[in-house]
């Protein structure tokens, strides 16, 4: 979904809860990565991993100058043989510090393996953020929730693009830095320009 599809359902959503919440977890999720200079893990079930979503925040982190929303995605069936971005397998959960926040996105049951794992992260210092339907345990464990139930007028997919979408805009844009060479040709501009007429 492109930025002038992601606008004009915005559009469509105006009124709805959907923009406000999904710009909360946006806020959050960036809020979580930015401050440490990145650290972000995005993990699925085992049998849906977020591949979409991966694509779309390394999109989102170039555009809008914040390296920090790309993640890693970590893969429950991952091999040694795979390419290193599609190598890190969940073992990486358990190495999950203070510091770095893990991403679950969960349109089916999480299964207990992930939820164990999940759980270590947590007590080892790592914010939880649960995007999903709302599954209880998981749910408790995470620092921050947006749930889209069964039913719901949107799909998990769709909610996916808009939090993305989200996380890259409400970035704050790069501080420029101005050379010394731009200083002094700005400050001898001052010292060399006339002086003001006089009041009388």
């Amino acid at each position: 979904m492109d930025a002038v599809r992601v606008a004009l359902l915005r559009d469509v959503l105006a009124g709805t809860e959907w923009l406000g919440a999904t710009r909360r977890f946006a806020g959050a999720l960036r809020g979580s990565v930015v401050p440490h200079g990145g650290g972000l893990l995005l993990v699925g079930t085992a049998g849906h991993e977020p591949w979409h979503l991966a694509a779309h925040l390394v999109d989102e982190a170039a555009w809008s100058g914040t390296p920090e929303l790309a993640p890693t995605l970590v893969r429950h069936d991952a091999r040694p043989s795979d390419p290193a971005h599609l190598a890190v397998g969940l073992g990486r959960l358990a190495a999950a510090r203070r510091g770095e926040t893990l991403l679950v996105v969960t349109p089916d049951a999480p299964g207990a393996p992930l939820l164990e794992r999940v759980h270590d992260a947590r007590q080892a210092g790592a914010t939880v953020l649960a995007l999903g339907t709302g599954e209880r345990e998981l749910t408790a464990m995470a620092h921050e929730t947006l749930t889209v139930p069964d039913g719901a007028e949107l799909d998990l997919d769709t909610v996916q693009h808009l939090v993305s979408a989200a996380a890259g805009e409400n970035a704050v844009p790069p501080r420029r830095r101005h050379r010394f060479r731009d200083r002094l040709s700005r400050l001898a501009d001052r010292l060399t320009a006339p002086p003001p007429p006089p009041h009388w």
